[in-house]
């Protein structure tokens, strides 16, 4: 009797089999991590149009993260500083420095500088600056150490997972209130125990529900 297929079609049910969940579970696998915020996010360092260094100004010279970001104790957003925060150094400072053209042409004119937003949060995900302070959790916890940055770039995913697991454990980035914007602070050798800090008004208690963050 003649053969119509030849042997090796025998292994086609195997090679499928086999090859189709693993095919499945490379794609899977290479999606989640190719298309997860720790990859496309984590590390975006965009231009700006004026080359702000916060070496400098927060470390070299020691200014504090709430000279510029203003409102970030008091409300959601850290707020970028108007032009008028950066003549009050730079009307006397450096107001000669082809690098600052730019910002003396938006104190001429009034026209915002426009800035490069590098932390972006999706619209339904709802986050409050104020609250998070109030709570001591230090601004390198999100953004790192940005008194170390010439050109600040992303350092965390911001992920929601990445949220959770805040929240769930908060105790390895609470400090007291008063060192919430020392870069410098080291949780791992202060051992700070915000739950057994009696001058606390009140101890955290991050939502770890839907509603906490989605509303």
């Amino acid at each position: 009797m003649a053969v119509i297929f030849p042997r090796w079609m025998n292994r086609i049910p195997l090679l499928v089999g086999v090859g189709v969940p693993a095919g499945l579970v490379a794609i899977i696998g290479g999606m989640y991590y190719w298309f997860s915020p720790k990859y496309t996010d984590v590390g975006y360092t965009p231009d700006q149009p004026v080359a702000f260094s916060h070496k400098l100004h927060a470390s070299e010279l020691g200014m504090d993260c709430r000279y510029c970001h203003n409102t970030v104790e008091r409300a959601a957003k850290a707020a970028i500083p108007p032009t008028a925060t950066c003549m009050n150094c730079h009307a006397i400072i450096g107001k000669e420095l082809k690098s600052l053209a730019l910002v003396r042409e938006s104190a001429a004119t009034g026209a915002s500088i426009p800035w490069v937003r590098v932390h972006m949060l999706p619209d339904y995900a709802f986050f409050d600056h104020s609250v998070h302070l109030a709570a001591g959790v230090g601004c390198t916890s999100c953004h790192g150490r940005v008194d170390l940055m010439r050109t600040v770039g992303q350092q965390e995913p911001l992920s929601m997972s990445w949220c959770l697991e805040c929240h769930r454990n908060p105790t390895p980035h609470l400090r007291p209130r008063q060192e919430v914007t020392n870069m410098a602070w080291d949780t791992t050798k202060a051992k700070y125990d915000a739950f057994a800090d009696a001058s606390r008004a009140r101890q955290p208690n991050p939502p770890i529900s839907c509603s906490g963050c989605h509303r």
